[in-house]
């Protein structure tokens, strides 16, 4: 299955929730994005039946390696874009903003080029 955006913002926010918590469960996830609890649900199941995260005996969300390296992959663009976009004059506000939906369309010639920009600065 190739995961689209929503499911990276999913295993993004799972990431963060779990760093910032210690523990992820739907309704913290549900919370975080906005979203009804039915559709982080179905979205839970999706994502399990595709072997990117996993429930502890708990109850508990956890990303399994799959799930962790495409989380931290995403998140790690999104710190460089909202970087890069504040350092040209975008207000931190809009720079998180927008660095939520360009880091899922980004290609990687263009963020490492950013990522270079970022080095010189």
């Amino acid at each position: 299955m190739e995961l689209h955006e929503s499911g990276e913002m999913y295993l993004e926010t799972i990431l963060l929730l779990k760093s910032r918590f210690g523990y992820v469960r739907s309704i913290d996830i549900a919370r975080e994005l906005g979203y009804s609890k039915p559709s982080v649900s179905r979205a839970v199941s999706l994502l399990r039946e595709n072997d990117y995260i996993c429930l502890d005996p708990n109850g508990m969300i956890l990303l399994t390696d799959k799930g962790r390296e495409v989380a931290e992959r995403i998140y790690d663009r999104h710190k460089h874009l909202s970087k890069f976009l504040e350092s040209i004059g975008v207000s931190p506000e809009t720079a998180q903003e927008d660095a939520c939906r360009i880091e899922h369309v980004i290609s990687d010639e263009t963020l490492n080029a950013i990522k270079k920009q970022l080095q010189k600065q």
